[in-house]
């Protein structure tokens, strides 16, 4: 599966930056890099490219000249060291707007909005863009942690942390639950207490309010107990 995407940077460790970003994304295809904003044009018309990485400061051309140039622009993620475009940017109608330096968990934000706008918006269609995405990243500690959703257990509050219980390790993030929720596929997760959010396809068995998944007994709160029970019953 492949989004075919450009960089357009006039800095040259601005698109190595990108570039190196891009590379560790497995759904993401790098087709090719521009340092100005004239080469890209002929490209764009000769070429199926679905996402952009788009400088806005650029010699002789800059990048919203190249946006309002194009007929029909590919989906567009702007970079900048300069926060004063973002009116700009929402205009022109813009995937996302990043400031530099950017952190790779901020780029990860900024990919997941490209993948939703053409698995669940109607993007246009692409061989590569049929396949189901099977994991996605937390930060934990220092760095950006992959997770396949097939090895998540459960999924446990402590405080204003997570704890991602997996086949093979525990994994603490600093994210509340609503973004979590937002970032497991909803067919076989559900939240089934205010402090958990199990794997449908782990749970061994239910008993009253009480859920076994392994060794550990996960409680089944009032709030959650009518749509738990009613998926349970059309899983």
């Amino acid at each position: 599966m492949n989004i075919n995407c450009i960089v357009v940077d006039d800095e040259i460790p601005a698109i190595e930056q990108m570039e190196d970003y891009i590379n560790r994304v497995p759904f993401l295809k790098l087709l090719a890099s521009f340092n100005n904003g004239i080469e890209p044009m002929s490209f764009l018309q000769s070429n199926n490219v679905e996402l952009m990485f788009l400088d806005i400061e650029m010699e002789g051309f800059t990048g919203l000249q190249l946006i309002k140039s194009l007929r029909n622009p590919p989906r567009i993620i702007l970079t900048t060291a300069y926060d004063q475009y973002a009116l700009n940017a929402y205009e022109l109608n813009v995937t996302d707007y990043l400031l530099k330096p950017i952190s790779f968990e901020r780029f990860m934000q900024s990919i997941d909005k490209v993948f939703d706008y053409y698995m669940n918006s109607g993007g246009k269609e692409s061989s590569g863009l049929q396949y189901k995405r099977d994991y996605f990243f937390v930060k934990t500690e220092y760095r950006m942690q992959r997770i396949n959703f097939d090895d998540i257990l459960f999924i446990e509050g402590m405080k204003e942390y997570l704890m991602i219980h997996t086949t093979s390790d525990k994994i603490m993030t600093l994210q509340s639950f609503k973004s979590m929720e937002e970032s497991l596929p909803a067919n076989n997760f559900i939240r089934v207490h205010k402090s958990f959010i199990v794997a449908l396809n782990k749970v061994e068995s239910v008993e009253k309010n009480r859920i076994t998944i392994g060794n550990q007994l996960i409680p089944v709160s009032n709030t959650y107990r009518e749509a738990f029970n009613i998926i349970l019953k059309n899983s």
